[in-house]
Order: structure tokens, then C-alpha cells, then sequence
């Protein structure tokens, strides 16, 4: 076999090992309509798989709620009368600071551990998992990332930046704050905002856990 044949031929072998490897993990990890249904959980045992959902569930409200307040303002062109104009613009800004703290925790310890067994948390860059900077923060382009919740972290992120950069204007009286523009900036993230909160909790749920870990592996993840 002369050099280039040898080459070819490692090439094959490498195709073949690749998609045999691929093929495996399919078979690994097959789809949830694929799966068997399995038997009733106990009490107990749901408590157990459910918690890192009940858990993130907790901080999400507190996102909603915020957010909610924050447009309502908007729609109705009337701030909360509990609230002064700095009170308000500093509502905003720790809406921003809080969800980027909660996704850089996230996707720095949580996911990778949860990406072990569950594909839903797979990132196709292990970028996500060292810590995350202020000047180096999820600013990986959403569309070339596979995983679907990352993918909204990416979007949640572009959007927020444009908002807060907003209110700290305002904050600094470098511009005069409108309701009106602040809508524009809180539209441009609200939708993928709020489907993100939904669909983590639901991947999080006791009947989805269940699936890939047992009683004290769940117990083990730290939240």
C-alpha cells in the first residue's frame, strides 16, 4: 500500500470510527417519545427528582415578577406609584445584574454536570464551562451553539446588554429615561426571556430527571 492509499484508508477508519461513535450516543440517549414509560413515582421519590426544578422555579418568579412590573410601566406609560424614578431604573439594572449571575453559575457548574447524562444541557463548546468575566462574558453567537437553552442564554444576553446600557445612560442623566424607549429595549428580549424560564424548569422536572438519574445522583447535584 503505497502512501497515499494508507491515507485514504486512515481517513475511512476515522469516518467510520466517528460515526460509530455517533451512533452510539443516539442509541445512549434516545428521545423522550422513544422511551418506555415508566412506573409512578412515590411522594418521596418526586420530591427528590423535582427538586432542581422547584429550586429554579423560585428564582424565575422572581425574574417575572420583576420583569412584569418593570413593563407594565411601559404599557401603561405610569410607573408604580410605590416607586421613585431611581428606584425604578435601579429595579432594571438589577434585573440585568441578577440574570447574568444566575446564567454564568449556571453555565459554569450546573450545566456541565447535568450535560454528563442529558443532552438538552450539551453544549457544542466546552466554553460555558470555565467561570465567566465581566469582559468575557456568553458572547459566543447563539446560532452556532446546538444547545437550545444556551442558545437562548445567547439571545436573553444581546438584548439585555442594549437594556441596561439604557438605564445606566439614564442613571448617569447622559439621556433623558423614557417608558416609551424602554419598551423597545425590553421587547427586543421579553419573548425568548420567558420561554427560556418555562422550558428550564420543564427539562429540570421530576419526570424528565428520573430518566437519567437515580434518587442519589440527584441528590448529589449541587443548586
Amino acid at each position: 500500500m503505497n502512501g497515499e492509499e494508507s491515507v485514504s484508508a486512515k481517513g475511512e477508519m476515522s469516518e467510520r470510527v466517528a460515526e460509530g461513535e455517533e451512533k452510539k450516543n443516539e442509541e445512549e440517549t434516545p428521545s423522550e417519545e422513544e422511551q418506555a414509560p415508566l412506573p409512578p413515582l412515590t411522594p418521596a421519590q418526586f420530591k427528590v427528582y423535582n427538586r432542581l426544578a422547584e429550586q429554579m422555579e423560585y428564582f424565575h418568579d422572581h425574574f417575572r415578577q420583576t420583569w412584569t412590573t418593570l413593563y407594565t410601566a411601559c404599557t401603561t406609560n405610569r410607573r408604580p406609584a410605590n416607586m421613585t424614578l431611581k428606584q425604578f431604573i435601579d429595579a432594571g439594572l438589577q434585573l440585568a445584574h441578577y440574570l447574568e449571575t444566575h446564567h454564568s453559575i449556571e453555565e459554569t457548574y450546573l450545566y456541565p454536570i447535568l450535560a454528563r447524562k442529558m443532552p438538552q444541557f450539551r453544549s457544542s463548546s466546552p466554553s460555558h464551562q470555565t467561570p465567566s468575566t465581566k469582559n468575557n462574558k456568553i458572547k459566543k453567537k447563539k446560532n452556532d451553539e446546538n444547545c437550545e437553552l444556551l442558545r437562548q442564554h445567547r439571545a436573553i444576553h444581546e438584548g439585555m446588554d442594549v437594556f441596561a446600557a439604557y438605564l445606566r445612560q439614564c442613571k448617569n442623566r447622559e439621556v433623558e429615561f423614557e417608558l416609551s424607549v424602554l419598551k423597545e429595549k425590553m421587547d427586543a428580549w421579553g419573548e425568548v426571556l420567558f420561554v427560556h424560564l418555562d422550558q428550564e424548569v420543564r427539562d429540570l422536572g421530576a419526570d424528565v430527571m428520573r430518566r437519567y438519574w437515580t434518587v442519589e445522583e440527584i441528590k448529589a447535584i449541587p443548586m
